[in-house]
């Protein structure tokens, strides 16, 4: 399974510091990750739904280590491009690949 797209959206709110959208093999889209800036460093945190007693459950997350890790620095390297230019357009500039 390919990222074949990512698009990050610069937020600055307390420790989220950006939403993001993948699409994987050009045919499906998960919207409303999250980089989150943590006590080590930035993640990226899945989207979740709060639940009727007040805990999130993900939406959609990576079933294995290998995905998320590429999930991740996918995602994070989208977002230090996002930080270098912030005037362009949210696309990451390595869509297709």
């Amino acid at each position: 399974m390919q990222i074949t797209d990512v698009k990050v959206f610069i937020v600055n709110e307390d420790k989220l510091r950006a939403y993001v959208t993948i699409t994987l093999d050009a045919c499906f889209v998960v919207r409303d990750l999250k980089v989150i800036q943590g006590t080590t460093g930035l993640f990226v945190a899945m989207p979740a739904k709060k639940r009727k007693d007040g805990t999130y459950k993900d939406v959609a997350h990576p079933l294995n280590a290998e995905m998320r890790d590429r999930l991740e620095a996918r995602v994070l390297e989208a977002y230090g491009k996002a930080l270098e230019n912030p005037g362009a357009n949210p696309r990451d500039s390595m869509a297709g690949e």
